[in-house]
């Protein structure tokens, strides 16, 4: 050591503290002031340096980021602050509940309006960081809330994680391990390359990599984190409010989310929660939610937690895009161009804000791949306006009285003889006789009109529209129909489709001249 002239020493220094200047910029801040190619310059000058003199490599040097051998297993490791999880709350009513429940537990009046800090929830991984004198001495994973799996040594991969902190501190925060969209599509192009299991998800992605034996195949999957929270901190003052706080985390040399606000009551809360409901699905990261926390500490610790949660936060989740339901049958119906659209009629099931009775299976070959049958436990998807979709069938939920469905040979609803055939070159069924559609159009107009079942509110337009998209085929089909399915038409939002539906039930007494007409 002593044989290392002084120069090179303080040379191996400087590097580090401008490599880790420069990481926090570009990793926590965004805001990068050199290319990376002038960074990755810096840290091979510090590896070549390290390599000659081996002596003086450190823990916290940027090069020890990928250091750690393989490992057989992950330690069970005892939290030292239990890792709670949230409450959840799924709509602006039951936000609002819970908004006048803490008020209660605090003696507030009923008007009086709370002061709230509101953070976007990431749907990614809960890590847990430990830090003595400002260095980075363990990472883990949340676990049961009591005891997690120690993955320090992925952990340190995390370039937006500081190895040593801008102050020297004693601590334990918590933050999300996070992978973006970008990356997602990256690693799993890379894994049906090589004919690997394709991740569901950035969440079960971001979870596979943290978990990984070897940190250098950690280290490939470029994951990013938001630190959020400090469970313990000696060595500096405690922040008087959450909102400080999450300043003085970035100030320590976290990243941050940077579109946290303060609100002031539950209605300023929704506003924040509206915006970000619909803003949230053009971020990097995957937002499943906003976290809502009481924003003075000392209100926190006076509201305390319950056996599983605290009673100052809560997670106001975005509506579900994904559910569980039954299928109930599978029907076939006739669209526009007489192609036919196999469609599972479920047991109805609220996803991505609205009721679903109905998802479309698209034709007979992705039935026998997802090999759907009737009386099936499924999981449910809807983005948007999309039409929902089953993407997978929960097999292990079978009881074996479950129902395969036999494509038919002919389809009355088709017309004529009710013959079918296959589309040259495509997986789907049409009718063979091709003007049946706009006949029943026809046929259905009538039905609903004045002179029969007088139906306000589904019309001719409506009608057809139902036809097209395959919601209805035969007469008794209208009177199936939920707000669900008229708020996947054109026009319709939930004001028009509950009063649709109304129009509806008002109609299944009619007399028997009406009837007859129809």
């Amino acid at each position: 050591m002593s044989n290392i002239p002084k120069d090179l020493k303080k040379r191996i220094l400087k590097l580090r503290e401008t490599i880790n200047h420069h990481s926090g910029l570009y990793h926590s801040l965004d805001s990068p002031e050199i290319s990376d190619e002038a960074y990755d310059g810096l840290v091979a000058e510090l590896a070549s340096l390290e390599e000659m003199y081996p002596s003086l490599i450190t823990p916290d040097s940027p090069t020890q980021r990928v250091g750690d051998s393989p490992v057989e297993k992950f330690t069970k490791v005892t939290h030292k602050v239990p890792q709670w999880s949230f409450d959840n709350v799924f709509s602006e009513e039951e936000f609002i509940a819970w908004d006048e429940k803490t008020k209660r537990f605090l003696k507030k009046r009923k008007d009086e309006q709370l002061e709230y800090i509101c953070e976007h929830k990431i749907d990614g991984l809960k890590i847990v960081l430990e830090y003595e004198a400002g260095k980075l001495v363990s990472g883990s994973t949340r676990g049961d809330g009591i005891i997690g799996e120690e993955i320090t040594s992925n952990i340190r991969t995390i370039r937006s994680i500081p190895l040593t902190l801008n102050e020297e501190v004693d601590c334990i925060v918590v933050g999300e391990a996070w992978l973006s969209h970008k990356e997602f599509e990256r690693i799993n192009k890379e894994r049906k390359e090589e004919g690997a299991e394709l991740f569901a998800n950035p969440r079960n992605a971001a979870a596979g990599s943290l978990r990984q034996l070897d940190p250098k195949i950690a280290a490939l999957r470029h994951l990013n984190s938001f630190v959020y929270d400090i469970d313990l901190l000696k060595g500096a003052r405690v922040p008087e409010t959450q909102d400080k706080e999450i300043d003085f985390i970035s100030k320590m040399g976290f990243k941050i989310n940077s579109h946290k606000k303060v609100c002031r009551g539950a209605n300023d809360v929704i506003k924040y929660y509206r915006k970000w409901r619909e803003k949230g699905k053009s971020e990097e990261y995957e937002m499943d939610g906003v976290v809502v926390k009481v924003n003075d500490i000392e209100l926190q610790k006076r509201l305390g937690h319950t056996a599983k949660a605290p009673r100052f936060a809560v997670a106001f989740k975005f509506p579900a895009e994904q559910v569980t339901t039954v299928v109930e049958d599978i029907v076939l119906q006739v669209g526009r161009t007489g192609v036919l659209t196999p469609v599972a009629h479920l047991r109805p099931v609220r996803v991505a804000g609205s009721t679903v009775s109905r998802a479309t299976l698209h034709n007979e070959d992705e039935i026998k791949r997802l090999d759907v049958r009737i009386g099936d436990t499924v999981i449910l998807q809807k983005a948007g306006d999309v039409i929902p979709d089953v993407v997978q069938v929960l097999t292990d939920l079978r009881t074996g009285k479950e129902k395969s469905y036999v494509w038919p040979k002919k389809v009355p609803a088709c017309g004529g003889d009710g013959s079918i055939e296959r589309i040259e070159g495509q997986a789907a069924w049409r009718c063979a006789q091709k003007d049946s559609l706009e006949q029943k159009k026809r046929i259905f107009a009538h039905f609903v009109s004045k002179k029969a079942f007088d139906i306000d509110r589904v019309g001719e337009k409506v009608t057809a529209q139902l036809l097209d998209e395959g919601l209805i085929n035969t007469f008794d089909d209208i009177f199936t129909l939920t707000e669900g399915d008229f708020l996947a038409l054109e026009g319709f939002a939930e004001k028009s489709a509950t009063q649709a539906v109304e129009s509806i039930n008002k109609s299944r007494k009619v007399n028997l001249s009406r009837l007859l007409v129809g």
